[in-house]
């Protein structure tokens, strides 16, 4: 098992892709933490790791909560006697499908803000104890628009850039202190909470909006939430131990340019 006795923080773990990560990471062998504001949506992720047999606890803890987050993540060390890896993938309440030239400054500001805090805080947490430790991974997720610039996004492309940003110069302080800090881009999952509710209210708009994401890319195809959570737990393995301060894209491409006037052409065999 790749992740055999690593004690794993995980915020907004209720969330579609936190409990994949968080799922992925248990059967790796990991003891995870789940945290989140909501108790219900928590517990059900770690009773179902539980009864596949993996280590789990599931707690309240607001990851916009400075002191929250600090006392929690004291007390799983003072529990668990180590912390070795945080994953943060709480969602920025983001406004988007409105140019930016008619968007409100509360509109835009709000994910920019809401991912500062929340990155500053849950890593700092991690960090700090960390550099006791003299190991550690510190995780983050962002999206396409951290790495390409993209229409109607709002606030949402300039935060995947402060995150991706906070990421890099975040490792380059805790690197002497063997802690690694890497940021994950996806290029949105359709089988995703955001994507599946899409679908339930309007199914025709909805999966012409994944199929246009799919054109983008140069794999014609998108990133399941097992790819991102595959990646997750590479990353935070020992078999990554010399990968640090960088962004792993997992956008199937989009990011090195849209791929839209690349149709897929089936291989016919001469």
């Amino acid at each position: 098992m790749l992740l055999q006795n690593k004690n794993a923080i995980i915020y907004g773990a209720g969330g579609s892709l936190g409990s994949t990560v968080a799922l992925a990471f248990a059967r790796e062998g990991a003891r995870v933490f789940l945290t989140g504001r909501n108790l219900a949506a928590v517990q059900k992720i770690t009773n179902e790791i539980i009864d596949s047999g993996g280590k789990a606890e599931a707690a309240v803890v607001d990851a916009l909560d400075e002191k929250a987050v600090n006392s929690h993540a004291d007390t799983i060390v003072s529990k668990a006697g180590s912390f070795d890896i945080s994953f943060n993938a709480i969602g920025l309440d983001d406004t988007q499908n409105i140019p930016l030239t008619e968007m409100s400054l509360v509109d835009f500001i709000r994910p920019v803000t809401i991912a500062m805090n929340t990155q500053f805080i849950t890593s700092t947490a991690a960090g700090r104890i960390m550099m006791k430790q003299g190991s550690g991974v510190i995780l983050s997720i962002t999206a396409t628009p951290g790495g390409i610039g993209y229409a109607l996004v709002g606030g949402f492309g300039p935060a995947c850039c402060a995150i991706e940003g906070f990421s890099r110069d975040l490792a380059s302080e805790l690197g002497p202190y063997g802690i690694r800090v890497v940021n994950i881009r996806s290029a949105g999952s359709p089988d995703s909470r955001p994507f599946a509710e899409a679908i339930a209210n309007d199914s025709e708009v909805a999966n012409s909006f994944i199929k246009k994401l799919e054109e983008d890319t140069m794999l014609k195809k998108l990133p399941l939430m097992a790819d991102i959570a595959n990646v997750a737990v590479f990353l935070a393995s020992g078999m990554a131990d010399k990968i640090t301060g960088v962004t792993i894209d997992v956008t199937c491409g989009t990011t090195n340019g849209l791929n839209y006037k690349t149709p897929a052409i089936p291989f016919v065999k001469k």
